[in-house]
């Protein structure tokens, strides 16, 4: 088809249903009545003659053809707006928002950031803690800090490794100078146990651990970082994070209780485009990099208890 035949608005609404998987959804997106897209879409899949959506009740799905679109569409919009941003330009522009995990960020990020200000006192940082995916055509956020086994779990994004996740049993002095002696990994559920999501991770690390019995119940928390919490404050033996951990070791706040570590996935550096940053993005990425390398050099050699 000639580019000046192209049905320009059309395939504007036909990208933003597909990409949003809902008529609705494209209309919010767009400004625009759902009739107005839907009208597009049946005018675009007239010029084609086939159809690219499959029609039920309450929803909608993409056909082959329409899948077939809709990824060359997305690429090429995504293109013409980084392109747009790159002209437009903000030269004075020195803000950077990102998006990361809320356990990352009240753990290990937020108390880091003094030293990223350090650094490039020049960049205002603003973190914006959320778990939920985000969509970076429509985020204010240039990059985020996720969590996931792979780095395909975000749809048409860029992702690259930030550090793996190692979980690791630790309590507080107090709670253990107050409770039954620990000698091996059994003697654990002698204490108060915390749980973040479900009973599965201290499941599978005792496992690992060579203990063959049920994790009792207790609190469960929806949040790495409330669980750091509770173990700070003495509530139980918990299983975060080594990264997260990090500082509380440093100082004596926790203490790891045995060498065995529970790998857990990855948190991941994602971004829409990696190539197409700002500097203060570029500047983000690498004091991250920095400051893993430092932490790795940092970390405990061993546990205070075999």
């Amino acid at each position: 088809m000639k580019r000046g035949r192209l049905p320009l608005t059309a395939l504007r609404s036909f990208e933003a249903a597909g990409r949003l998987g809902s008529f609705t959804a494209a209309s919010q997106e767009l400004f625009v009545s759902q009739a107005a897209i839907s009208r597009q879409v049946r005018e675009l899949e007239t010029i084609l003659g086939k159809p690219l959506f499959e029609r039920g009740h309450r929803r909608v799905t993409l056909t082959p053809a329409g899948r077939r679109l809709l990824e060359s569409l997305t690429t090429a919009f995504d293109r013409m707006a980084l392109s747009l941003d790159e002209i437009a330009g903000e030269p004075q522009r020195r803000t950077l928002v990102i998006s990361s995990e809320p356990g990352f960020a009240a753990s290990w990020l937020g108390p880091n950031l003094r030293r990223f200000n350090a650094a490039y006192p020049d960049i205002e940082l603003t973190v914006d803690s959320d778990q939920r995916l985000i969509d970076f055509r429509h985020s204010q956020a240039e990059i985020a800090i996720r969590h996931s086994v792979d780095r395909d779990a975000w749809p048409r994004t860029k992702a690259r490794k930030l550090t793996d996740v190692m979980l690791i049993a630790v309590a507080a002095p107090g709670l253990l100078a107050a409770g039954p002696p620990i000698r091996t990994a059994i003697d654990i559920l002698l204490h108060p146990i915390l749980h973040e999501e479900n009973r599965d991770n201290w499941q599978n690390w005792l496992a690992a651990a060579g203990v063959d019995a049920t994790v009792p119940a207790g609190p469960v928390y929806t949040d790495s970082a409330l669980v750091l919490q509770g173990a700070l404050r003495g509530d139980g033996i918990a299983l975060v994070d080594r990264l997260h951990a990090a500082e509380a070791l440093r100082n004596g706040a926790l203490l790891r209780l045995f060498d065995h570590a529970l790998p857990f996935g990855t948190f991941w550096i994602v971004a829409r485009d990696f190539d197409h940053l700002t500097d203060q993005a570029r500047a983000f990425i690498g004091w991250l990099d920095a400051m893993m390398v430092r932490e790795d050099a940092n970390q405990p050699n061993a546990a205070v208890l075999p």
